[in-house]
């Protein structure tokens, strides 16, 4: 049968050794537990849920970033080719399931259409720089809900930005500057020089030297490997060294003695894409996945995304202390804030009730002027057609008067006309 684990004493510390500090005791277990265990759990069920990588990668039309990243998973994600006749910057979003030894990761991969293409790029970044906000936004939007279902939720946030630079040879572009100081501080930016093949290794170096120069004169942070991690210390501090990666892309494969390798065939020999002699590919493909790629989300959410959430709670009015420096729980600013609406709006009401009575005033006012103008109008026209209608009725009686005057002057005139007629008559009479 086996032997149980030995049970320890439970020692309750003394007030004063609580007061000294947080710092926790270390006791050495006399038995076995089996929270040793935790790890291999959380392994077990990370595994099962499996893992989701946002990459965003901004560059010029045709710079090669679809090829690229079918190079570094090593597989042909089937995306078209872009036309170099947008007439604004875009963004291409495409999610994809690749499983490697029994890991499932949800690979989701941005990137820009159209960039660098216009005559007017003073906004090309304003796209990139609304799409990252919208995913902060989302995720805020999540945290904030009642009924939370982070299990479910597939988290958009953009992880690492591979800016891919144009192999000039001689300096950044203003564009790139002009973009890369408006991300810096909303994602991981890890600069790359592509088509790295089309420089000598002595230009090579001394553009990297000129971008990173450049960088630093600007004010434009990029991500910097870890260097706190004693096992990955060393690798990451001499990688950090080496940015911004030279890179070159290739899915054909191309025989090299007895062997394929993955590169592109020249007149004057072969490019092994693998090959750290020949570009850095190896060293981006490692850093950023193989040993950098937990810490880049990490990064995203502690950094990145913190500052966007402080921001975007400060802009609400939400704050940590109050106006005396004590600390103020969610529920005292909520309800703060809750009566200061209550406040302003009961404000505003009042504000808006005096002006409704002051327009009424006024519009009273404005309504008994009118009446009074109108009613003066009244008055006047009614006295004009009195006096009219008094004129009328006296040429009414002038004009029966004459009328009158006219019937007696035809009566006398036809009594004279008789009276003519009848001595006429006579007169004719006695003559005969």
């Amino acid at each position: 049968m086996a032997e149980k684990p030995m049970c320890m004493p439970i020692q309750i510390p003394h007030d004063e050794d609580m007061q000294k500090g947080d710092s926790a005791r270390c006791l050495t277990m006399l038995g076995h537990f089996g929270f040793e265990c935790l790890p291999h759990q959380l392994v077990n069920r990370s595994i099962q849920q499996g893992f989701s990588f946002n990459i965003l990668c901004v560059g010029e039309t045709g710079i090669g970033k679809s090829t690229l990243i079918d190079t570094l998973f090593n597989t042909n994600l089937k995306d078209k080719k872009s036309s170099h006749f947008y007439s604004n910057v875009g963004l291409k979003i495409q999610t994809y399931e690749l499983q490697e030894n029994n890991v499932q990761l949800k690979l989701t991969v941005v990137r820009t259409v159209g960039y660098g293409d216009q005559i007017n790029k003073e906004a090309s970044y304003q796209p990139i720089v609304d799409y990252v906000d919208a995913q902060f936004e989302a995720y805020l939007q999540e945290e904030l809900k009642i009924k939370r279902s982070f299990t479910d939720y597939h988290d958009s946030r953009i992880h690492v930005c591979l800016y891919f630079i144009s192999p000039t040879g001689h300096s950044l572009k203003s564009l790139d500057l002009l973009t890369m100081k408006n991300i810096d501080s909303k994602v991981n930016i890890v600069p790359l020089i592509a088509k790295a093949d089309t420089i000598s290794k002595y230009d090579l170096q001394k553009f990297k030297c000129k971008i990173m120069t450049e960088l630093v004169s600007n004010g434009i942070q990029i991500y910097q490997f870890p260097t706190d991690d004693e096992p990955t210390a060393q690798a990451n501090s001499s990688m950090n060294g080496q940015l911004p990666f030279a890179v070159v892309g290739s899915m054909d494969e191309v025989k090299v003695g007895k062997r394929m390798v993955r590169g592109r065939q020249y007149p004057w020999g072969v490019l092994q894409v693998e090959n750290e002699n020949h570009c850095d590919f190896i060293k981006l493909r490692d850093m950023l996945l193989c040993i950098n790629m937990e810490d880049l989300k990490e990064q995203t959410h502690i950094q990145h995304y913190e500052r966007y959430r402080c921001c975007k709670l400060k802009k609400m009015g939400f704050t940590d202390v109050g106006p005396d420096n004590k600390p103020l729980s969610f529920q005292e600013i909520y309800e703060a804030k809750r009566q200061k609406f209550y406040d302003q709006c009961q404000r505003e009401e009042e504000e808006l009730k005096q002006k409704f009575m002051q327009r009424v005033k006024e519009k009273e006012t404005t309504f008994k002027e009118s009446e009074k103008e109108l009613q003066k109008k009244f008055d006047h026209l009614k006295r004009v057609q009195q006096e009219e209608t008094m004129k009328l009725e006296e040429e009414r009686r002038q004009l029966e008067e004459e009328i009158i005057d006219f019937y007696k002057m035809k009566a006398v005139s036809e009594t004279l006309q008789t009276q003519v007629c009848t001595n006429i008559k006579k007169e004719k009479d006695r003559k005969k």
